[in-house]
């Protein structure tokens, strides 16, 4: 609504600085939008003022300490003058509306972007947003300024995705923290925001070891806080959570502290998050600093004049890197193959590999061509009059809301030109998506190589079981031949496949891929899900000799907090983590409308009866009801890859709908 201004002469200035801020508000109204942020303390809303959209941060005050906090936070935001700080453009500070407008970040705050958005970084920004925050911080504490709640959530970030200090309800002049009892920080209201299992639940994660002592804040207490905040936005993790759902190659610590707990770990055990590995591409100069900012001993952590000049060394260090990435990329082109791979191989990571092709290799020497052969799977002695479906099939992936894309997928409708074979089978990668990749192409390729020895269900597993050997074989072969230099870097991927042969199907699955069955209008589950809240599964792994923990919100396996418990590839995890998948045999009827086979980015937010209620409100068209589950998934709040299969089973018109 719009608001007259109170008071329209109003002049607010810094008069104790040099500087003069425009804090004007002229005869003129504005207007309070939409909320986008609430804390304990404080409502921010998108506004209009004369005419310029602004963020208009609106205090909660309810006693007069809480309007001299007021006054004291505007005296000290008119004071500063720095493009790493939010910057305040008005504000309103007589009765009955107090605000504050400030610039509008596009971008949301860091918090907001890591864990909601999913976003994950290029080691350049990293560096970026790492840099100018510490010349924000530094800029504060040459002021003689202590913010006191420096989090991901307190910086906002411009469309650029630069970073902008803000909320400094807390801050504090280092001359004035003396006189700053704990009693009283405490009654000033404690620092709010920050994530945890996506829920409001305040700071305590990003306090210095002396401040939970209650000890008096210093400089170097925003030193540690910043410490934590850039660790989080190297691994994207919440500090102490593991808040993204896949695992990752590091250690995931068990959140399960109350806060007296969690405490006393960190003052008395020197508990520290996990520090980001080599898979973020992070130099070791700057997981060096991240250390020696959350240094225990606030007296053996840099100052910001410091940690300035040490990130100025790390840029200089990467930008002589990335010329030698060019110059790396020119010689190889100029001198040919052969010169190139004897560069490559001190360079190259694993993100170099092409296991699509790798796999296909392996494909060629493994399959059969398609002849005659494929009618082993036939019964002579079966009747002509049996049920036959007639097929038609479509598939949609999607990257939903993550950066990288890790599901891949096949559909290979009359497989080996037999109009009665048809296969199709779903990845969903982990820890990277080269499992995925390498099994997408050799899966099939072994199962046909199978056709002649065995049944359709035992090819299918044995086809699961040699492609998780040959995988990781493979990726061991990689690393002895330092093709791969992160020796701990441990890539999986779950697998479904669906082999239709006749009137029967076959369904493999080995992890949370699911396939389901629409029958005279009804779901038939076609497998189950491999995780370790599974009491079954969870006994099988630990029978296997895998450990299984309760960590952060369930059961996971073993230090890299896999989900899943069965999968190709986690060669550390192995035999716990089984290749082995479980496979079911269905007759189909003339009762079976479609097959659905998808990732869980679908089945986290869609149960087997929606999927159902979707398709048959939808045209029948395989691609487009693919298109619509994962759109309807992702809308729904999936954080997962997204890849959707739709069989039909019997001849539809694409202009049939039934409701």
């Amino acid at each position: 609504m719009g608001l007259e201004i109170m008071e329209p002469n109003t002049c607010i200035r810094g008069c104790c600085s040099s500087k003069t801020i425009p804090l004007h508000l002229r005869p003129s109204s504005y207007t309070l939008l939409s909320p986008i942020a609430r804390g304990a303390e404080s409502v921010v809303y998108e506004a209009i003022l004369d005419g310029r959209k602004v963020a208009a941060k609106k205090p909660i005050l309810s006693t007069s300490d809480d309007l001299d906090k007021f006054h004291k936070e505007l005296q000290l935001l008119c004071k500063l003058d720095h493009p790493g700080i939010a910057t305040l453009v008005a504000a309103h500070a007589k009765p009955p509306n107090y605000l504050f407008f400030f610039e509008f970040y596009e971008s949301g705050n860091l918090a907001e972007k890591l864990h909601i958005e999913e976003w994950t970084p290029s080691i350049g920004q990293v560096l970026m947003i790492t840099i100018q925050l510490a010349k924000a911080l530094q800029y504060l504490h040459k002021h003689g300024i202590v913010h006191r709640d420096v989090k991901p959530a307190n910086v906002l970030l411009d469309k650029s995705l630069h970073p902008h200090l803000a909320d400094f309800g807390l801050a504090e002049y280092k001359s004035d923290l003396k006189r700053v009892s704990v009693d009283s920080w405490r009654s000033a209201g404690k620092p709010t925001g920050g994530f945890h299992k996506k829920h409001m639940v305040g700071t305590l994660i990003y306090m210095a070891p002396e401040i939970l002592r209650k000890e008096i804040h210093t400089e170097k207490s925003d030193v540690y806080s910043f410490g934590i905040s850039i660790n989080e936005l190297l691994t994207g993790i919440v500090p102490y959570t593991d808040l993204r759902a896949e695992a990752q190659a590091h250690t995931v610590l068990e959140m399960n502290y109350t806060e007296q707990q969690l405490t006393a770990a960190v003052v008395s055990a020197r508990l520290r998050p996990a520090l980001a590995g080599l898979e973020s591409s992070a130099p070791e100069s700057l997981l060096s600093l991240i250390q020696k900012c959350w240094e225990g001993d606030p007296r053996k952590r840099p100052s910001f004049d410091d940690i300035v000049s040490e990130l100025d060394t790390v840029l200089e260090h990467q930008k002589i890197g990335e010329e030698d990435n060019m110059a790396l990329h020119q010689l190889s082109i100029s001198l040919g193959d052969q010169l190139r791979d004897s560069i490559e191989n001190r360079h190259i990571c694993h993100n170099a590999i092409t296991w699509f092709k790798q796999g296909e290799e392996f494909s060629k020497q493994a399959s059969l061509t398609a002849d005659s052969r494929l009618k082993f799977w036939f019964d002579p002695s079966s009747d002509p009059l049996t049920y036959h479906p007639v097929l038609s099939c479509g598939s949609f992936a999607t990257c939903g809301r993550r950066e990288n894309m890790e599901d891949t997928h096949f559909l290979m409708p009359y497989m080996g030109n037999e109009q009665d074979i048809h296969l199709f089978g779903i990845f969903d990668g982990h820890r990277g998506a080269a499992a995925a990749e390498f099994s997408v192409r050799l899966l099939p390729g072994l199962l046909q190589s199978l056709v002649s020895t065995i049944s359709p269900a035992d090819a299918l597993s044995e086809a699961f079981v040699r492609t998780d050997v040959a995988f990781r074989n493979e990726l061991d072969s990689h690393r002895q031949s330092k093709r791969i230099t992160q020796k701990d870097w441990h890539p999986g991927c779950t697998a479904i496949a669906a082999l239709i042969v006749r009137n029967k199907l076959f369904v493999a699955n080995a992890g949370d891929c699911r396939a389901i069955l629409c029958r005279a209008g009804c779901s038939f589950a076609l497998s189950k899900d491999h995780v370790a809240s599974c009491p079954e599964e969870r006994e099988r792994v630990v029978s296997a000799g895998g450990q299984v923990k309760w960590q952060v919100d369930t059961w996971r396996v073993g230090p890299a907090a896999l989900q899943v418990t069965r999968s190709i590839g986690d060669d550390d995890l192995k035999p716990a983590v089984t290749a082995e998948p479980e496979t079911t045999e269905t007759i189909l009827s003339a009762d079976d409308e479609f097959l659905v086979m998808a990732s869980d980015g679908l089945w986290d937010v869609l149960s087997n009866t929606e999927v159902i209620g979707i398709i048959r409100d939808t045209v029948k068209e395989p691609a487009m009801c693919s298109k619509r589950l994962a759109t309807e998934a992702a809308e729904r709040g999936s954080k997962d890859n997204i890849t959707v299969i739709v069989v039909f089973l019997r001849p539809v018109s694409t202009a049939e709908r039934i409701y």
